[in-house]
């Protein structure tokens, strides 16, 4: 089992009534993007840990996400060795610089393996690197502490979707898999999104909004009504967090903005240090600010589970 809790010791603590109401809602949740090792940066759990940890909680289940390698063979191994678990781990693929960026080989060997989504370039972006200089910030895992990073460019200098790009695109709806848009600029994402819906490109997830792509309401708007998904990292909305960038208020903005059938939270929890919470966690609080919201438990399904389940094209366990 995890060494780390089910919750954070210090985590919100709600009355018996709304702390059953939302362990009722977990049952049959499903976490689209977490990051649970092994990583080259240090993470609080693995990706076995955490499936034991959800599989408590009754998850139906999670989309290991690396930066720099496909987890599609470690979700294989731990659904084949531990039918015991109630949890399913799927697997997903990061086109960074590792896997060699645009690389059609690597998402059709995914595909071939399970993998649930293709996440676009994260921190090697080009967008990511104009974000980590306005910011600050230097991200535990980039491989540039090993060499030089080289930016993953999705569009020509003309601003066209580039050819790779169309291919990866063509790939991911062979096979069914879902295309999200990890660190790119919000004004790429359009691009990328509006020329894979042309080319027939049902399952689309745009990364959090609320930080680094520089997302409007109208963005999620938008891009939500061209038939993408909005996944919301709920590590953002949790105050006294390392990550915390936004309010409930925000959530609840978001929400409207996009509706409640094209919303999905995830976690993007599992590192380590201080206000680094349980992935859960970041569950628990984005419920209690729906129900605070006035949201319905059929509605929170869809959000922590249901909506998920549809655009990866997984089971969904019921609640």
């Amino acid at each position: 089992m995890s060494t780390a809790p089910l919750y954070d010791p210090d985590r919100a603590s709600y009355d018996e009534a709304t702390e059953a109401r939302i362990a009722a809602l977990l049952v049959g949740a499903i976490d689209p993007h977490v990051h649970t090792g092994p990583s080259i940066a240090n993470r609080a759990l693995d990706h076995l840990e955490y499936a034991r940890d959800c599989s408590k909680a009754g998850f139906a289940g999670f989309v290991a996400k690396d930066h720099d390698y496909a987890t599609t063979m470690t979700a294989w191994m731990i659904n084949k060795h531990h039918p015991e678990l109630r949890t399913k781990v799927y697997g997903s693929i990061v086109l960074n610089n590792v896997i060699g960026g645009l690389n059609p080989y690597a998402v059709e060997h995914a595909a071939a393996m399970g993998a649930k989504v293709c996440w676009l370039p994260t921190l090697t972006a080009e967008n990511h690197f104009r974000w980590e200089k306005s910011s600050g910030w230097v991200h535990p895992a980039s491989t540039t502490k090993i060499r030089p990073a080289t930016p993953v460019k999705v569009l020509t200098e003309n601003g066209a979707v580039r050819d790779d790009m169309k291919e990866i695109i063509d790939i991911c709806i062979r096979n069914d898999l879902a295309m999200a848009s990890g660190h790119l600029h919000i004004s790429e994402t359009w691009a990328v999104f509006e020329e894979a819906r042309k080319r027939g490109m049902k399952r689309m997830v745009v990364t959090h909004p609320e930080e680094i792509v520089d997302a409007s309401l109208n963005d999620v708007k938008g891009l939500a009504a061209m038939g993408a998904m909005i996944e919301h990292s709920n590590a953002m909305f949790l105050e006294g967090g390392k990550f915390h960038v936004a309010s409930a208020e925000d959530l609840i903005h978001h929400i409207e903005a996009a509706g409640v059938d094209n919303t999905m939270f995830s976690s993007d929890l599992g590192q380590v240090g201080k206000g680094c919470f349980h992935p859960h966690e970041a569950f628990r609080r984005s419920i209690k600010i729906c129900l605070d919201a006035g949201y319905s438990d059929e509605d929170i399904r869809k959000m922590v589970g249901g909506n998920a389940a549809r655009v990866f094209g997984i089971p969904k366990a019921e609640g």
